[in-house]
């Protein structure tokens, strides 16, 4: 169950990211943001 949720809210999460960016520049920028998001929430 755990690892279903964790699978949809990835996925939700990319679905986002790729939705939100029109260029190759913006995607760079969402997912360098994404990963900083990540590594705030592992401090």
């Amino acid at each position: 169950m755990k690892r279903t949720l964790s699978l949809i809210l990835v996925s939700l999460f990319a679905l986002s990211l790729l939705g939100g960016c029109n260029t190759i520049r913006g995607a760079g920028q969402d997912i360098e943001e994404g990963g900083e998001a990540i590594q705030r929430q592992a401090d």
